[in-house]
């Protein structure tokens, strides 16, 4: 009980109306933001990877702006280019591509065979842990399309092929729409903003340009040397599979840290069974001798000073993206963290500024690092 002689007093918050109408308002909004993306992800998937394309062609179509060509032009010739070269690569890869697999897919009933006996690199498999009498047992316990899912195997495989084929047709149009188009839509953008804060976002566009389209660019030449590469040792070592491990080896390359890595493991592994262990280690050595070279050298110089993140940022975005949305999200993970370091810059650039405003001016700013 209180003391005699003193009051208790008693508080009553009120809330406006208008208050509580904001807050419902702001949560309703956020529920169907993050609905919408949750249901239109394939949409929001394919204009992210148009997105990326086009900051990696935009340097050729400006290069062709400079000499002359007006924007329209200049975009569809670089698009047409960029299909001429794609559909090159296809032609000169896709028939010795499906060639070894075909060839693969003949020789597996051979590398059964050995294992089943148990001979081969891979026959300590039976010898050791019966992999073979387990998966007969099973076979016979749950049929072939228990055990490898192969009943719906047929309708994921159709659906996979009518996705990509709609994926690539939309992405191809929205890469040239907005190759046409970007330059105008941020000049609006732009336009739309006070004249007071418009330096401060031609700013931070310029840096998120350089930062995703250097790393869009570089990480696509990156790969195609890691492919090239791949491809000269395997056909030097003599596998019968080498354009198809040298594709792979190019696609995986695209994951940041993890991908090489896993690349080297499969066509190791492929090599080790075809051609011996012998053999595998000359492909294990190429691919650690790869890495120095592309981690010390190939990086640094075709990257540039486009993308300055740290080795603990990077891998950090890269968990992050993986974990949130998987493969895709590896690959988005550096230029994301790259967008969100020139907006921090600016941020941080406006708020010095505004202390040597409020200081009354004449403030000389310090420096950035390694700024001259």
């Amino acid at each position: 009980m209180a003391p005699e002689g003193r009051r208790i007093e008693e508080r009553i918050v009120y809330f406006r109306p208008r208050a509580i109408l904001v807050v419902l308002g702001i949560i309703l909004a956020a529920v169907a933001i993050i609905s919408l993306v949750f249901l239109a992800w394939h949409v929001i998937t394919w204009i992210l990877v148009a997105l990326f394309l086009t900051l990696a062609l935009n340097p050729a179509v400006e290069f062709f702006e400079r000499h002359g060509l007006r924007r329209s032009l200049a975009s569809l010739l670089v698009f047409l280019l960029a299909l001429i070269a794609f559909a090159g690569l296809g032609a000169l890869l896709i028939p010795p591509l499906v060639d070894q697999i075909v060839e693969f897919v003949d020789a597996v009933p051979g590398f059964v065979d050995e294992l089943t006996a148990g001979r081969g690199p891979l026959g300590f498999l039976q010898d050791e842990y019966q992999i073979v009498d387990r998966v007969e047992e099973a076979v016979e316990e749950h049929g072939a399309g228990g055990v490898l899912g192969v009943t719906n195997v047929g309708i994921a495989v159709a659906r996979g092929v009518i996705s990509f084929i709609v994926g690539v047709v939309t992405i191809a149009f929205l890469t040239i729409f907005m190759l046409l188009e970007g330059p105008k839509l941020l000049a609006r953008f732009e336009d739309s903003l006070p004249e007071g804060t418009r330096p401060r976002w031609h700013r931070v566009s310029r840096d998120i340009y350089t930062t995703v389209g250097g790393y869009v660019g570089g990480n696509l030449l990156i790969s195609l040397i890691a492919g090239i590469g791949a491809a000269i040792v395997l056909v030097a070592v003599g596998s019968s599979y080498a354009v198809a491990l040298a594709v792979v080896v190019a696609v995986l390359d695209l994951i940041p840290l993890a991908g090489a890595t896993l690349a080297a493991i499969i066509v190791s592994t492929v090599t080790w069974i075809e051609l011996g262990w012998v053999k595998a280690l000359i492909v294990v050595i190429f691919f650690v001798v790869y890495q120095q070279l592309e981690n010390h050298i190939l990086q640094p110089v075709i990257y540039g000073r486009t993308v300055q993140l740290s080795p603990l940022t990077v891998l950090i975005a890269i968990l992050i993206g993986a974990e949130l949305i998987g493969i895709l999200g590896a690959l988005a993970a550096i230029p994301v963290a790259g967008i969100v370091q020139a907006i921090f810059r600016e941020a941080v650039r406006w708020r010095r500024e505004s202390i040597a405003v409020v200081s009354g001016g004449g403030v000389v700013l310090p420096e950035e690092p390694g700024s001259t």
